[in-house]
């Protein structure tokens, strides 16, 4: 009786702790559930049901339903060598994996080299494949294949393990399925895409309206090679714009030259611009070569223009109309085969009304001008540079990746900044050195912003964007109180977007209290 019931007891046990462990698995599942990209997700996805079935190692991937062709559009893979995925992917598992997705059926094998199904195959024989479990993922016909190989601590897998990896492939079907479709959704709607197809356009991050239309301008004028003036504020991206520019015209097989304009005491910059003879001035103890002619057949980039010299403003207009100039000592022209860009963050129409820029060479620059705009002008950007911003971070200084929390993006979000891309990625880069050093598995809110105060402390020795931060947080919050957390009066009383008032009660961690 005492053995009988006993045993009840163990069962009951053996129950309990199998319920535990789905009931964790759904838990983790609806986790993943509110990742928002396809890449992270899988790969989040594929490290679970790894650790749940206790494989040694997985793949996974996935088929566009869009496409005819059965290849794998999405991949990811874990536990395994560079060597060994190259070879998962090329010929090893391809037999199991095959025979997944034709049947519809979960395979599961205690030893490939020993099934009649798979042993004669030469990927099974070659990668010497032992237990595996296939399961597809989706069906009529399967989205992809949930591949795992090799148990840890047994030789199978059980019964068990093949319950989890359904399950787990049942729930993943239509996760990938929302996020494939917001992805295309969010591709019909990125106005930068067409461009995008047609235009060589290294390291330009966003999909806002506001880029699209630099970038609609930038199509237009860089096959013409003719002299481009990029205005806009600091740290808008006037140097990358300039290069593509470049990239996308005649010029591209030819160098791209960049000097700045402000970087030079007035003494040198025609030097540094258009060479020097020896003996042309004091530090002229040999031939210079100037930027001009180290941009022979490609092109010079002219950053802040608005600070060269009166002089070599001269110069620079003599370039422009005749494609001659004269080094520094020189009593022969020279002549420029190159395309001029110029860049300043001036008004140069003040610049010429003061007399501190020439008018004509004003109106020879502005031939075809391109506005960059303000980071406050495509906010819909913030997240993408953010994340940009961060893994070429962790690239950069050869950290682990990393990748920016949720509350770290709404208040990269919610933040105003006022230096625009550049101070954002300098801050996204301080704040991924910040998590590295406490071997976080993540960037949060407080490394990107470590000094922020409360909102009752004083501003006294605060930046100014911390104080205007937190100016910000105090008027969001009375707003919406005066409103009673009415988010659409609160828009409309700031002459904000509502999304952005959303963004931004996340950013500041603003929560209603109720009476």
């Amino acid at each position: 009786m005492v053995y009988t019931i006993n045993r009840m007891a163990a069962v009951d046990a053996d129950e309990l702790a199998k319920v535990e462990r789905e009931r964790d698995l759904y838990l983790q599942l609806l986790k993943l559930g509110r990742q928002g990209e396809l890449e992270p997700f899988l790969e989040e996805a594929l490290q679970l049901v790894v650790e749940v079935v206790g494989a040694r190692q997985g793949y996974l991937e996935l088929y566009d339903d869009e496409e005819s062709e059965r290849a794998p559009r999405w991949w990811i893979a874990h536990g395994f060598s560079d060597a060994e995925l190259r070879d998962v992917r090329t010929s090893i598992s391809r037999g199991v994996i095959a025979a997944a997705v034709a049947s519809g059926e979960t395979v599961v094998s205690h030893s490939a080299l020993l099934d009649q199904r798979f042993k004669e195959r030469e990927s099974v024989i070659g990668g010497r494949i032992g237990a595996v479990l296939c399961a597809p993922i989706g069906d009529d016909p399967p989205r992809g294949a949930l591949y795992l190989q090799g148990r840890v601590g047994s030789l199978a897998f059980s019964e068990e393990d093949r319950q989890r990896a359904e399950l787990f492939a049942a729930h993943l079907a239509p996760q990938v399925d929302r996020l494939v479709a917001g992805r295309r959704q969010r591709e019909r709607d990125n106005p930068t895409r067409s461009l995008r197809e047609r235009l060589n356009l290294p390291g330009v991050v966003g999909s806002s309206p506001a880029l699209a239309a630099v970038l609609q301008q930038v199509g237009v004028v860089a096959p013409l090679d003719v002299t481009v003036l990029l205005t806009g504020e600091n740290g808008t991206g006037k140097s990358l714009i300039a290069r593509v520019v470049h990239e996308n015209g005649p010029r591209a097989s030819g160098p791209f030259v960049e000097l700045s304009c402000a970087a030079l005491p007035e003494s040198l910059i025609e030097s540094e611009l258009f060479g020097a003879l020896p003996g042309a001035h004091s530090t002229a103890v040999r031939r210079i070569e100037g930027k001009v002619a180290a941009a022979e057949g490609g092109t010079l980039f002219l950053d802040e223009i608005g600070d060269l010299p009166l002089g070599a403003q001269a110069k620079l207009l003599q370039l422009l109309q005749s494609k001659v100039y004269y080094p520094l000592g020189a009593s022969q022209p020279a002549s420029a085969d190159i395309r001029v860009i110029a860049a300043t963050n001036v008004e140069l129409e003040q610049a010429v009304a003061e007399h501190r820029f020439r008018e004509d060479l004003f109106y020879r620059l502005q031939v075809m001008p391109i506005r960059l705009p303000r980071l406050a002008e495509r906010r819909a950007d913030i997240r993408e540079l953010a994340v940009a911003a961060c893994r070429r971070a962790c690239e950069r200084h050869k950290l682990a990746p990393l990748e920016l929390s949720r509350n770290a993006l709404r208040a990269a979000e919610a933040a105003e900044w006022p230096g625009n891309v550049r101070q954002l990625e300098h801050t996204v880069e301080a704040a991924v050195i910040r998590a590295a050093s406490e071997a976080s598995t993540a960037v949060e809110q407080r490394h990107l912003f470590p000094a922020s105060s409360p909102p009752s402390a004083p501003t006294g020795g605060l930046t100014f964007q911390e104080a205007t931060r937190q100016f910000q947080r105090e008027l969001l919050r009375t707003t919406l109180q005066e409103t009673g957390w009415n988010v659409v009066e609160t828009a409309r009383n700031l002459d904000l977007a509502r999304s952005h008032v959303y963004n931004l009660i996340r950013g500041f961690g603003l929560e209603r209290t109720r009476p």
